[in-house]
C-alpha cells in the first residue's frame, strides 16, 4: 500500500504560494486542490461518474452524518465509504466535531468528550476523541481528522485558551486510538480563533505530537474576510513546510485564491453545491442568479468561457426554467457546472504558482469576477 506524504515542488516568487503533490494510498494530487463535499457518501445530485469529471479525485465524507445514518458499521461492511458509494479514488473525512457544535443546541462539553442530542430525533449521543477515530477507521478514508472543538471566532480569550488546550489533549488521545496509521493519515487541527499566540501554541503542541498534516480550523465561521486573511497570513509563516496545510470549510473563489497565496494546499466547502441547488452559478464574470427574470429569454450559455457539459449544451433560459419549475435536473446541472468551475480555477491557480505570477493572476481574476480588493 502506497504511503501518504506531501511533496513541495515550487514556491511562487510573487506570493509564497505552494505548488505540490499530495501522495495518498488512492492517488496523487496536485495542490492547491479543492475537494467537493460528499456529506452522506454522495456529492448531492451527482453520480460518481459525474463527480469524477468535476473533481480532481479527492472528495469528502462526513463522519457525523454517516455515523448516525446508516452507521459506520454498515459502511465498513461495504469496505468503507469507497466501496459503499463505489468511489475508486481518494477520500477525506472530518471528525464530526463541527456538526456536534453547529447542529446541536443542547450539548455539554466535558474532558471525556461531548454529550449532545441527535439533530433530528433528540436521542442522547456521546462523541469522544476515541470514538471519532474509531468511526473514521471504519469509514476508511485516506485522510482523517482529529476530534476538536470549533468555538465561535469571537469567543472570550479565557474560553478560547481552555478550548485550545482541550483540543490538544483530544488530539493526543485520538492519535493514540488510531488503529490504521499506515493507511489513514490523521491530521491535527489548529484552533485559537483570532488570537495569534493561541494559534501558535496550538500548532507547536500539535507538531510535538507529530501529525502527517495540519488543518486550519475555526475560520469562515462568522468572522470578516479581513480577519480570516490576517490569520492565514500569520499561519503561513509558522506552519511546517513539509506537511500539507488544509483550510477547512472554505470555498468561495476569492477565498481560494487568497488562501493559496497564504500557503494553503487543500480546501473544501459545501458552498458551490449548496448555492447551485438554490439557483446560483459561479461564472468567469461573477455569480449568476439564474432564476432572475433577466435570464428568461437569454440564449447564451451559463458561462461563455466554460467548456463543461452544461455550458456546451444548455441556455441560461432553459436553466432558469428548470430552477423556476423546481426540477431536479436544474440543481444537477448547476452543481456540475459550479464544481467544474472550481476545478478549473484551482488548475489556473497551480499554473500561476508554477509561473511565479499568482499575484498577477489574483488581480486579473478579481477584476473579471467582480471582487473588490481592499487596501
Amino acid at each position: 500500500m502506497k504511503k501518504f506524504y506531501y511533496e513541495l515542488k515550487h514556491v511562487c516568487k510573487q506570493t509564497g504560494a505552494r505548488y505540490g503533490i499530495l501522495h495518498t494510498p488512492h492517488g496523487d494530487f496536485e495542490t492547491p486542490i479543492f475537494m467537493p463535499v460528499g456529506t452522506q457518501a454522495t456529492v448531492k445530485t451527482l453520480t460518481v461518474e459525474e463527480v469524477e469529471q468535476v473533481s480532481d479525485g479527492l472528495i469528502l465524507g462526513n463522519t457525523y452524518h454517516l455515523w448516525l445514518q446508516p452507521g459506520d458499521d454498515i459502511v465498513k461492511m461495504h469496505g468503507g465509504i469507497r466501496g459503499f458509494m463505489k468511489w475508486n479514488h481518494a477520500l477525506l473525512t472530518d471528525s464530526g466535531g463541527f456538526q456536534v457544535f453547529s447542529l446541536s443546541n443542547i450539548r455539554k462539553i466535558t474532558e471525556e468528550g461531548v454529550h449532545f442530542r441527535h439533530h433530528k430525533s433528540g436521542e442522547k449521543l456521546f462523541l469522544s476523541p476515541e470514538k471519532a477515530i474509531e468511526i473514521q477507521n471504519n469509514l476508511g478514508a485516506d485522510i482523517i481528522m482529529s476530534f476538536d472543538e470549533c468555538p465561535p471566532f469571537h469567543e472570550s480569550y479565557e474560553y478560547m485558551k481552555d478550548s485550545v488546550e482541550r483540543t490538544i489533549r483530544w488530539a493526543k488521545r485520538g492519535k493514540d486510538a488510531h488503529k490504521n496509521p499506515e493507511t489513514q493519515a490523521l491530521f491535527g487541527i489548529v484552533q485559537g480563533g483570532p488570537h495569534k499566540d493561541l494559534r501558535k501554541m496550538c500548532l507547536e503542541e500539535l507538531m510535538k505530537i507529530d501529525f502527517p498534516g495540519y488543518s486550519i480550523g475555526g475560520l469562515s465561521v462568522g468572522e470578516s474576510k479581513e480577519e480570516m486573511y490576517e490569520m492565514l497570513e500569520y499561519l503561513k509563516t509558522i506552519m511546517p513546510e513539509d506537511k500539507p496545510r488544509y483550510l477547512m470549510g472554505v470555498g468561495s473563489p476569492d477565498d481560494l485564491v487568497i488562501g493559496a497565496m497564504n500557503g494553503v494546499d487543500m480546501f473544501d466547502c459545501v458552498l458551490p453545491t449548496r448555492i447551485a441547488r438554490h439557483g446560483t452559478a459561479m461564472t468567469s464574470h461573477g455569480k449568476v442568479v439564474i432564476k432572475n427574470k433577466e435570464y428568461e429569454r437569454d440564449m447564451r450559455p451559463l458561462d461563455e468561457e466554460c467548456d463543461c457539459y452544461v455550458c456546451k449544451n444548455y441556455t441560461r433560459s432553459y436553466l432558469r426554467h428548470l430552477i423556476k419549475a423546481e426540477e431536479t435536473l436544474g440543481a444537477r446541472l448547476l452543481t456540475y457546472h459550479n464544481l467544474y468551475f472550481l476545478k478549473n480555477l484551482m488548475k489556473s491557480i497551480r499554473e500561476a504558482i508554477q509561473n511565479d505570477r499568482l499575484g498577477d493572476f489574483q488581480k486579473e481574476f478579481f477584476q473579471k469576477y467582480g471582487f473588490v480588493i481592499k487596501k
